[in-house]
């Protein structure tokens, strides 16, 4: 999974330096929570699922906020991603990869679930997960289309071959330098349009990404007249949103290096 270790380590380069984005600093808590799950999928380690009674004690304690309540609610519904990853083995992509994205959506599905709309969490779950896989097939299909900027567009008067990069008459190299300055809350500003108002509303408050002011939780919660527990959810739900968007853009990148 080389695009998983260049994903890890474009956050990583970033929590080197003493002013660090908060919101890097987050995403990359995120992965190394990702990384934990994944290999829990990847060498079977599957915690037992949970007796009806106890998931209804953690979902209880989940839907208050407490982070144990999720953290076990989502290792316990591991074996969920294993199950739904087998029915994609005849796409040809990698097992991995797959395994990745539905521990995605599997900490989506924990994270967005709601115990008063009729469905069990493992359905719910087992969804979100499907769900998350199929975006993710679409996405490459897609990328696949897309032009290279090493791809072949024509040739010059001597029949050599003029790629797109030629056409620009920009160095490559430079222009990867200048996206590497530019890349911590511009970046991360250019993908907000994946995110819905409210989330909007949060993660530029939280992280401080129009006026450099980050403000808490509890500041944003009075703010926006709703709950600081609220909040949270609404920043973790966008976070996710965000996290996936850079996984998507990291996978894309190593495929057409």
């Amino acid at each position: 999974m080389a695009y998983y270790i260049e994903y890890n380590s474009f956050f990583f380069k970033r929590l080197g330096g003493d002013k660090v984005p908060g919101i890097f600093t987050a995403l990359a808590l995120l992965f190394k929570e990702l990384s934990l799950f994944v290999s829990y999928v990847k060498n079977n380690a599957f915690p037992q699922p949970l007796d009806e009674k106890e998931e209804e004690k953690q979902i209880e304690l989940l839907l208050k906020g407490n982070k144990n309540a999720r953290n076990k609610l989502i290792e316990h519904n591991l074996r969920l991603v294993a199950h739904i990853v087998k029915k994609f083995e005849n796409t040809g992509e990698d097992a991995e990869d797959l395994i990745s994205i539905g521990t995605i959506g599997l900490i989506k599905g924990i994270e967005s679930y709601q115990s008063n709309k009729g469905t069990k969490l493992a359905t719910y779950a087992a969804r979100c997960i499907e769900n998350e896989i199929l975006m993710h097939l679409r996405s490459l299909k897609k990328s696949r289309k897309d032009v290279s900027l090493h791809d072949p567009i024509g040739t010059d008067k001597e029949g050599n071959e003029i790629t797109l990069i030629d056409v620009l008459g920009t160095d490559l190299d430079v222009v990867v330098d200048e996206v590497q300055l530019k890349i911590e809350k511009s970046k991360i500003y250019n993908h907000l349009h994946i995110l819905d108002d409210r989330e909007k509303e949060v993660v530029i408050g939280r992280f401080g990404l129009v006026d450099g002011n980050e403000r808490t939780q509890r500041e944003i919660a009075k703010e926006l007249g709703i709950s600081r527990s609220y909040v949270s959810r609404i920043e973790k739900r966008a976070l996710m949103k965000l996290f996936n968007e850079f996984y998507r853009a990291s996978r894309k990148k190593v495929q057409n290096d």
